[in-house]
């Protein structure tokens, strides 16, 4: 009988995803079919909940299933980071239309990516501050048991390293193994050899022009190839998401959601706090807040919706080239080092309301002066190589827990409402992104103005080949 039940909520799960084809072959637009599938797979999980309960067998086997699509979409995502963030930095060196004064452009961009971080891990101590989640006493369900030892392999790596032993692990020593993601730090080193190469070409584009030209266009090509296995992994979004929110429902306890809530209003406070510091920003550019918010809505739906900054990138580049008006040369740069520096959300709000909420638990006052100067400065440097893709925040919190010697089980207790914040965090992972590329085009004067104000001008999800 158990088998029957089994069978008909995978034949469910089939049919709805047929409905999601049906949709896209019907060309309604991808955020429409994202956004449904989000509340579909939510309302689905909670009705399986209901009927049969988190712990029975018939949703731990129909979860199984399920996990295929959801769990598989995400490898599929994690995948793609590498050769994405290698081929995207390198080929920002190699167009013919990127301008010369790198040094100054990728200073720029890694200073607002940096100084972002801090200000959004500021805005998440006081946040923590202001909702009195300091010592917050959180309780341990088998779920989270189970990450905390998930954890431990992070951490094992992580454990007893200084702050100088983890810049030098940041540094390449081996790129073919950095590519493969086998050190926590292998993004971060992936990127300062993607930079050290594209510096290489452009010296031999000085002096052996012709050499140069077909490396251009070898790294053109291939970065044309990767771009298209992206567009086709994103396509596969709808499902993914259906599957991934179907089983959080299904399987998370409503009463843990419940006692947590308070820690959810305060991050997602944060988080629109530090959202509002970005429309600052563009505003003391001289440029419409209102503005850009009308053009990035499309960007954050799909940020909020897959969990994917990586995933997000190649909207998120065309939509400041084609709608905000920044240069092909600074886009690439700003998206593809907002992808692995200076996550605004999962590596500046996220570890530093954990470490204020885990402090006192030591003895360790969060308020005074030296212990939040110290988690910023370790916040800022941790944030270099935090993979864009979801999940990045438990990293980033290991990072930070571990090297200020907090205790780092609380990653693992928050676990259940990951999936909820992770959304809002992503959204604004991306808007720091974006925000860096406009402040940088703006200061190096490569920002078409007339772009930014066109209202007309927008990308919108389904323009993207997606």
């Amino acid at each position: 009988m158990e088998i029957l039940h089994v069978i008909l909520i995978i034949t469910l799960f089939l049919l709805i995803c047929s409905g999601l084809f049906y949709m896209q072959k019907k060309f309604v637009s991808f955020g429409k079919r994202v956004s449904l599938a989000l509340v579909v797979g939510i309302v689905f999980g909670l009705i399986l909940q209901f009927a049969y309960g988190t712990n029975s067998d018939v949703i731990s086997r129909s979860s199984d299933w399920i996990n295929i699509v959801g769990s598989g979409f995400v490898s599929l995502l994690k995948t793609l980071i590498m050769p994405l963030v290698f081929f995207a930095i390198l080929r920002a060196f190699t167009n013919s239309k990127f301008s010369e004064g790198f040094g100054k452009i990728g200073g720029l961009v890694i200073g607002f990516l940096v100084g972002t971080v801090a200000i959004a891990a500021t805005v998440g101590i006081f946040s923590a501050g202001i909702f009195q989640l300091e010592g917050m006493d959180l309780s341990k369900g088998e779920a989270e048991t189970e990450a905390i030892m998930g954890n431990d392999k992070a951490l094992n790596d992580l454990e007893d390293k200084s702050m100088p032993d983890m810049i030098l692990s940041m540094i390449p020593s081996n790129i073919f193994s950095d590519l493969t993601g086998a050190a926590p730090t292998s993004v971060i080193s992936v990127v300062i050899f993607s930079v050290i190469a594209g510096m290489a070409f452009m010296g031999v584009r000085r002096k052996q022009p012709e050499q140069a030209k077909v490396f251009g266009r070898v790294v053109e090509s291939v970065f044309t190839i990767v771009m298209r296995i992206v567009t086709l992994v994103l396509r596969l979004t709808p499902y993914g998401i259906l599957a991934l929110m179907a089983n959080k429902a299904a399987t998370s306890d409503i009463a843990t959601f419940m006692n947590l809530g308070l820690f959810i209003i305060a991050s997602y406070f944060a988080i629109f706090t530090m959202f509002l510091i970005h429309l600052l920003l563009i505003r003391m550019a001289g440029l419409n807040p209102v503005t850009y918010v009308k053009k990035i809505i499309p960007v954050l739906i799909f940020a909020f919706s897959s969990r994917s900054s990586a995933g997000t990138l190649p909207l998120n580049i065309k939509t400041q080239k084609k709608s905000l008006g920044v240069s092909e040369g600074v886009a690439d740069v700003s998206g593809a080092f907002s992808v692995t520096i200076g996550q605004n959300g999962c590596a500046g709000i996220y570890p530093a309301m954990l470490a204020v909420m885990v402090a006192p638990t030591v003895g360790i006052n969060p308020f005074t002066p030296s212990f939040i100067l110290m988690l910023i400065a370790v916040v800022a440097i941790g944030s270099f190589g935090v993979a864009g893709v979801g999940g990045g925040g438990t990293f980033a919190a290991l990072i930070v827990l571990s090297t200020m010697n907090l205790p780092v089980a609380i990653v693992g207790l928050l676990i259940s409402i990951e999936p909820l914040i992770d959304m809002a965090r992503t959204a604004l992972n991306v808007s720091g992104g974006m925000t860096t590329g406009i402040l940088t085009a703006r200061i190096t004067k490569n920002l078409d103005k007339s772009i930014y104000t066109d209202k007309d001008n927008r990308v919108e999800l389904e323009q993207s080949a997606i």
